[in-house]
């Protein structure tokens, strides 16, 4: 099934469009207000919720109408109000350190709710995640994320395919089938420019700023709930939030005991199995959660084999003002690699081609080298401390430590006895293969703190920041050679890097009237590198980078009504280069950092059978880092400043319930994603196929960024034609990409659309709470798509060519789960 692709991006309507989206954070705000509010409803159900201890007005209390879309918060004087239908009703609140309370109502007529709350009587972990969340009142643009949504689609695949329904979202897998090496890009960036954090303790790796999900295996069994913001959001910890950044808060506090054990098999001989249980509260103070996990699988691909190992324990001390939590979790991966793709030329014919470990045995036949693998371990340490200090004050604070260690082998055909820094063993053994482990030893660790002042009727201030630390230490071994080693094991290149990252930041929200709100958020980072690279000689040594980040945001809110809000922002962020971007060029090279004004504004309503988001947002960009692929002063294809680029579009996102047992919730984004100037460079060769130089090809004006599709859509269509059972329809359209900056139409990711069945049933028998049924059948339509890929390109004789390699996706394939909860 060929899907078209949209292009809407000439440039006329680039430019107004780009003018539309700069002057509407101003302008919209207005227009909104001026539009008449259609109301339908025949009574008002309203009422005041206020803390059973003080008297104090609760603000903030989110009310929700179950079984409905229908939903609002109590506004400063802790009241609300909503327009029902006649009909009988369960009413759910919801407060920060109150708990969830609900309510059956009937409503013949106007009704008044009054609700006396007592704060909850142990202090829960939810405080831990607030100092790098965004509320309910900031001017951001974002999603949450429960426990339930990622529980439906939980049997074996990895936590970027539990998002792919999520806005502005595309997923790839380099084994084709979500489990193994998968990864994400929001709004068109990638994985170094998202943010990701557990428990407010940052992930991303320090040297890359990349985030590897094969070392969390299953982390989402272990996962309450996730925020995602797009675009810079709010001040965080780690890397620069430069398209998102992603916020997973672990397990909860569970006062009962409790276990559960899934276990799901599906296509490719893909099996998982997970326990987890927890004590409840014991001696009215403690609780431990624990799981363990297993997951294998033989991939699409071949050859692309996965076996993974994980576990998460927490231990909590809880009381009335005091929550101490202690949380370790492990990884550990084997997968054999499957990150080369399969060429272009290859692809039509042999699908699942995967040529890493190829080589030609003495014969000239074709073989595979068995232990082309990656193998890698990674140990999480946390410990969290929160404390109410009176009544408005709280303090949080955390400790932790990440180590990581593990190689991925290679075997490498006919290279030169010299790139190891070895001798020649004899006349013509100038060449040979050999096996090398490239091994990778590091510690990432630090603190971050933050201290809360909440004054419920107006103001909430956060002040906070972390301090954390990288050391990596990279030893390359030669493990074999095909004519003799000096030794068993020859290492032939050690080096180490350092990274020392701290940021301190303020943030506050204020309540000027009852539907307005002000935000401010400033923050200051530094950054010291400490690199082995090369200097101003050419010579490699180590060296010292400094770096300094203001990034200022603020933004404004307005509630329209109970059901409807409004909000605008422009957000600073700067993101640093990667070690290798310094370690592989010299001072005369190195690229600067990047800079990023982000502006958003967005639009939500809540009606009884319909809710609505829309947002738009022009993310300016001043020397993004792209490849171009221009070789450096020392050889290397380093990243490159581009002066000017950017990201404009509009994001859409709406739920349907007409009648109780149907669902529709979908989303939609058009984009705009350009670079305004591009250099294009190619390798050149002779005749002969000997490289003999690097030139500059072309020159492009207003080319598309790399894999930043215009259009990307997703839909999820649930029935529920029995209590219990619920059968989805999950649709995603991902527009035309390109595998480079050139937006060559030789050189792209056509456009795809799939179409996921999922069934959920679950059983309630009397001899366990409950029996979890899953059926998840993936891209039901087997179309042959490609979710990823990469591009060589150089000339020969005066003629361009270009060696596409892509990442092709299983056709229809399958995963059965069953959850047992004790």
């Amino acid at each position: 099934m060929n899907i078209p692709p949209f292009d809407l991006s000439g440039s006329v309507y680039t430019r107004i469009m780009i003018y539309i989206i700069k002057n509407l954070c101003k302008q919209l705000l207005v227009a909104v207000m001026l539009l008449p509010v259609v109301v339908s409803a025949q009574h008002t159900l309203s009422g005041t919720i206020t803390d059973s201890a003080t008297g104090e007005k609760l603000p903030m209390v989110a009310v929700t109408i179950n079984s409905t879309l229908l939903s609002t918060f109590t506004d400063m004087d802790g009241k609300f109000k909503l327009r029902l239908k006649d009909d009988d009703y369960t009413v759910e609140f919801k407060y920060v350190g109150y708990g969830v309370r609900t309510i059956k109502i009937s409503l013949p007529k106007d009704s008044v709710i009054n609700i006396s709350w007592a704060s909850q009587t142990l202090y829960s972990n939810e405080v831990v995640v607030s100092a790098t969340r965004a509320g309910d009142k900031t001017p951001t643009t974002y999603n949450n994320i429960d426990k339930e949504y990622l529980e439906k689609s939980n049997v074996g695949q990895d936590m970027p395919f539990l998002l792919n329904f999520t806005p502005s979202m595309v997923v790839q897998s380099d084994a084709g089938a979500g489990v193994g090496y998968t990864y994400i890009h929001i709004r068109g960036s990638d994985a170094t420019r998202v943010n990701v954090t557990i428990d407010g303790v940052p992930i991303n790796d320090a040297e890359d700023q990349g985030v590897y999900w094969v070392d969390m295996p299953d982390i989402v069994s272990s996962t309450d709930n996730i925020q995602i913001q797009r675009g810079v959001g709010t001040s965080t910890n780690g890397a620069g939030a430069f398209g998102a950044s992603i916020n997973i808060e672990t397990t909860k506090l569970n006062t009962q005991p409790y276990a559960e054990y899934s276990s799901s098999a599906g296509s490719y001989n893909t099996f998982k199995n997970s326990f987890q249980f927890g004590t409840g509260l014991i001696d009215g103070h403690w609780e431990f959660d624990g799981r363990a996990s297993e997951i294998t699988s033989n991939g699409y691909v071949d050859r692309a084999t996965s076996s993974f190992q994980s576990a998460f324990l927490d231990a909590g001390y809880y009381s009335k003002n005091t929550m101490i939590k202690a949380v370790v979790f492990t990884g550990k991966e084997k997968t054999y690699q499957a990150w080369y793709g399969d060429p272009q030329d290859s692809l039509a014919t042999n699908r699942t081609f995967n040529p890493a470990g190829m080589y030609y045995n003495s014969a000239g036949q074709v073989q595979f080298y068995p232990n082309e693998t990656d193998n890698y371990e990674q140990d999480y340490f946390q410990l969290h401390l929160s404390q109410q200090l009176g009544h408005d004050w709280q303090v949080n604070a955390a400790l932790f430590q990440t180590n990581g260690w593990g190689y991925y082998e290679d075997f490498d055909t006919q290279y030169p006895y010299e790139y190891y820094g070895l001798q020649s063993p004899g006349v013509g053994r100038d060449t040979g293969n050999f096996v090398e482990d490239l091994w990778l030893n590091n510690k990432f660790y630090g603190a971050t703190y933050n201290l809360k002042y909440t004054n419920h009727n107006r103001l909430e201030v956060d002040l906070g920041g972390a301090w954390d630390q990288y050391y990596g230490q990279h030893y390359d071994n030669v493990t074999w050679a095909q004519y003799g080693l000096p030794t068993n094991s020859y290492q032939y290149v050690s080096y180490t890097d350092l990274k020392t990252d701290y940021n301190v930041f303020a943030r506050a929200t204020y309540q000027i009237t009852k539907k307005l709100s002000l935000y401010g958020d400033l923050q200051f980072r530094h950054i010291n590198y400490s690199f082995y690279g090369y200097n101003d000689q050419f010579v490699n040594v180590t060296q010292d980078v400094l770096l300094d980040f203001f990034n200022p945001k603020g933004g404004i809110s307005y509630d329209l009504s109970s059901t409807q809000n409004l909000y605008a922002s422009v957000a600073v962020g700067n993101k640093e280069p990667s070690v290798d971007d310094y370690a592989q060029s010299t001072p005369a090279s190195r690229p600067l950092p990047e800079h990023l004004v982000d502006w958003e504004a967005g639009y939500k309503q809540h009606w009884k059978k319909v809710a609505l988001t829309a947002d738009v947002y022009y993310m300016d960009y001043t020397n993004q880092l792209v490849l171009n692929g221009q070789v450096n002063d020392v050889g290397a294809y380093n990243r490159i400043n581009v002066p000017e680029s950017y990201r404009t579009g509009i994001e859409v996102q709406w739920a349907y319930q007409p009648v109780k047992w149907l669902r529709w919730d979908a989303n939609a984004t058009y984009s705009i994603n350009k670079i305004k100037n591009f250099n294009e460079y190619v390798d050149v060769y002779d005749s002969n196929g000997n490289n003999v130089g690097n030139t500059l090809y072309k020159q492009h004006s207003s080319v598309d960024i790399s894999f930043s599709p215009s259009w990307i859509a997703g839909s999820i269509l649930t029935f529920i034609p029995m209590k219990n059972l619920e059968i989805s329809l999950l649709t995603k359209y991902v527009g035309l990409q390109y595998l480079d900056n050139t937006q060559s139409a030789d050189r792209d990711i056509p456009a795809y659309l799939t179409q996921d069945f999922r069934i959920n049933y679950a059983i309630h028998p009397k001899f366990i709470k409950e029996i979890d049924l899953t059926l998840l059948v993936n891209n039901i339509t087997s179309l042959k798509y490609v979710s990823n890929g990469y591009t060589y390109e150089y000339l020969q004789n005066g003629v361009i060519y270009n060696e596409n390699s892509y990442f092709p996706q299983a056709p229809a394939n399958f995963l059965f789960g069953v959850n047992l909860k004790f």
